[in-house]
């Protein structure tokens, strides 16, 4: 029997590759009877983590990468969907040909894109294939996508108060800086390709989530009712999470934070990371330094350079030593409490160490499974996209997560950071925070088990494709 041929299209930047690519890799294990192609768009020259990543991949998926897209006018370069949006759009005549290329020679029956590949779903028609959109992020986010119509409704009511909860079908409820930031700037560009968004994302055959039924069981219930409504099917798949580190170690920083994780009392230690494009002013980058000194707890923090952008990393781009950012003395006051390590840390291994007890995390979904599948309580400290949800689903639905008091200048004081660090790894709240955690990592472990609900809804899917 001929093998079937899935292609898969991510949109520009590494934390959008990964996700898509460990779906394809989960595919292929549990189903080898399939090939994917990834098409890969970029901006600008492919950042070499996304090259030394795909290296790792299994024979049964190749990659192409297409020619890089300058974006020399964006509307606001602030607003990151924007641009990512744009490279794909840029890109469709190229991922036309690889995929016209591919049709000719293999059996190719689906199309799998990023939720900011939408636009390659028009090819999916043209070529006959089934479609299908890979959201890398949660439930309560696809419903609020389901939902934007209304949501819109809502929030344009001039009667409405400002400090009312928004309620979303099966979702915790939210207020309205909680939403992804382009809902506090509605005549932005950013929100106009939001609503856009939500469009797009109602046209193909499926929708695949990176999450999992017993985590988000009231958003995927009312998601289901949703589907039946003309909605596209949804199928939860996760937790679907990178496994191991594949660079940064060849300049022994990551080996060198794990030896020092080794040496650590269990459960003591505090990570601080803001994930692969997170970024701190440096008023609040100060301010954090502080607050873990003053706090006496063990931390380890990977340190990137300060800036007024919230997501200035994502692209990557120039690299400084960022140590020299941090307070003076800092670094020689804090060597016996904690270790620093510039720009990059092998997450994976951090969280998954014996020694690691909590996690000041952005909440970006990559991070929060992982945080999950390890059973690492957190401290929630959102920056941007649709973070600020995750946020208040850890902390007020699911209860593993503590938040830190925001000023009324939007800072977040170092003795604000200091008792809620302290109370995350000391603290009764900590204590049963850590419990439920526990409880989520057996829970997420059931899911992907042979007989898991995310394992079934897969197979399920490739039972499909299958028999085309």
């Amino acid at each position: 029997m001929e093998k079937r041929h899935i292609v898969v299209v991510p949109s520009a930047g590494f934390t959008h590759l990964v996700p898509i690519l460990e779906f394809s890799k989960r595919l292929v294990h549990l189903h080898p009877q399939f090939e994917i192609t990834c098409i890969i768009p970029s901006i600008g020259s492919p950042p070499s983590s996304s090259k030394s990543y795909l290296q790792t991949l299994p024979p049964s998926i190749s990659s192409i990468f297409l020619p890089p897209i300058i974006l020399d006018q964006v509307l606001d370069p602030k607003v990151l969907a924007v641009q990512i949006e744009l490279s794909v759009t840029q890109s469709l005549p190229f991922i036309k040909q690889e995929l016209n290329s591919l049709c000719s020679r293999s059996k190719v029956v689906a199309l799998v894109v990023d939720v900011f590949a939408h636009d390659v779903l028009d090819l999916a028609k043209e070529f006959n294939l089934l479609s299908y959109i890979y959201l890398p992020q949660a439930a309560m986010l696809l419903s609020t996508y389901f939902y934007s119509s209304k949501l819109d409704e809502i929030i344009s009511k001039e009667s409405r108060d400002p400090n009312e909860p928004i309620k979303i079908p099966g979702c915790v409820p939210l207020c309205i800086n909680d939403l992804p930031i382009p809902f506090r700037f509605r005549s932005n560009i950013g929100y106009k390709k939001f609503l856009d968004r939500a469009k797009r994302i109602q046209l193909p055959d499926g929708v695949f989530v990176n999450s999992f039924v017993e985590l988000e069981e009231e958003a995927v219930k009312a998601l289901k009712e949703e589907s039946k409504e003309k909605k596209p099917m949804v199928f939860c798949v996760g937790p679907i999470i990178q496994k191991g580190s594949i660079f940064g170690e060849e300049n022994g920083l990551g080996l060198e934070c794990l030896k020092w994780l080794e040496k650590q009392e269990p459960k003591s230690v505090l990570y601080v990371s803001f994930g692969s494009g997170g970024t701190l002013s440096q008023e609040q980058f100060n301010e954090l330094a502080y607050g873990l000194e003053l706090s006496g707890q063990k931390f380890l923090w990977v340190v990137r350079e300060p800036s007024g952008v919230a997501n200035a990393s994502y692209f990557g781009g120039e690299i400084k030593d960022p140590l020299k950012f941090l307070p003076n003395g800092f670094l020689e006051r804090t060597k016996e409490q904690g270790f620093v390590v510039p720009s990059w840390g092998p997450q994976i291994q951090i969280l998954g160490h014996s020694s690691t007890g909590g996690f000041l995390s952005h909440c970006g979904w990559n991070s929060v499974l992982e945080s999950v599948v390890y059973g690492v309580p957190i401290i929630a400290w959102p920056l941007f996209a649709e973070q600020g949800m995750n946020a208040v689903m850890l902390c007020d639905g699911l209860k593993v997560a503590l938040r830190a008091k925001v000023n009324e200048n939007g800072l977040i004081e170092r003795d604000e950071i200091a008792k809620v660090v302290r109370e995350l790894l000391e603290g009764e709240e900590g204590v049963e925070i850590c419990k439920r955690m526990e409880h989520l990592k057996s829970v997420a472990a059931d899911a992907i088990d042979e007989m898991g609900s995310s394992t079934k809804t897969l197979s399920e899917v490739a039972d499909i494709w299958k028999d085309i």
